[in-house]
């Protein structure tokens, strides 16, 4: 699975079937410059502009899938997971929707703009996760030390930051380094210098926080 940040909480997913699936991408005046791209299938986490910009999702038979629930997209599953956007069961910002996706023998699970700890009930349904995508970033989601502890219950083999403060974003949130420097000293950090990173089972390891540059970064 090729996993690409795109900026912000977009990530493109792509199997080695060449099956192409976006995930909860921005509106330009976020700050990233995501372009019109042919996909399969777009995801959106909540209907907020900064992670339901559909219009850049190209392609005859697009599936837009925005609930909770199962769906098969080609030869990849995924299903959705109700939770909330704040820690206040959405009294402040309403629901979100957590995505698990499988696909090339991994199970990846992209948090959306997670606010609380996920109960009991939901970990126990998600089951196992190889590859957690998660905000840190703070006042609009899970701040660091609470990723953290979301992490610590989940036990991803990998984490990828998502939903901070870069030099793109036009908004107020915390940078990387407060959970970097937060997480286990036992934990590997790999800066990848680059948007992307493809992993395998093969390739995938155990306590492993992943670092993407953005894609606009990336590029320039």
């Amino acid at each position: 699975m090729n996993i690409k940040w795109l900026g912000h909480s977009c990530f493109l997913l792509t199997s080695e079937a060449g099956t192409r699936i976006l995930m909860d991408p921005c509106d330009p005046s976020v700050g990233y410059c995501i372009k019109p791209m042919e996909v399969d299938a777009v995801t959106c986490s909540h209907n907020h502009y900064d992670h339901n910009y559909v219009a850049v999702a190209q392609g005859s038979q697009v599936q837009y899938i925005t609930g909770a629930g199962a769906f098969q997209v080609k030869e990849v599953a995924l299903r959705g997971f109700s939770c909330w956007h704040d820690d206040q069961q959405g009294a402040l910002r309403g629901q979100n929707i957590m995505y698990l996706v499988e696909a090339d023998g991994l199970r990846l699970l992209h948090c959306g703009d997670l606010g609380h700890m996920p109960s009991e009930e939901t970990i126990q349904a998600i089951g196992p996760i190889d590859i957690l995508l998660i905000p840190i970033g703070g006042t609009y989601t899970l701040d660091h030390n609470q990723a953290l502890a979301v992490c610590e219950r989940l036990h991803p083999a990998v984490v990828v930051p998502m939903h901070y403060q870069t030099e793109s974003l036009n908004m107020n949130l915390e940078g990387l380094m407060p959970f970097l420097n937060g997480a286990p000293k036992e934990w590997r950090v790999h800066r990848m210098r680059q948007s992307e990173a493809t992993l395998t089972p093969e390739s995938l390891g155990k306590d492993r926080i992943i670092v993407l540059d953005h894609a606009c970064k990336a590029a320039g």
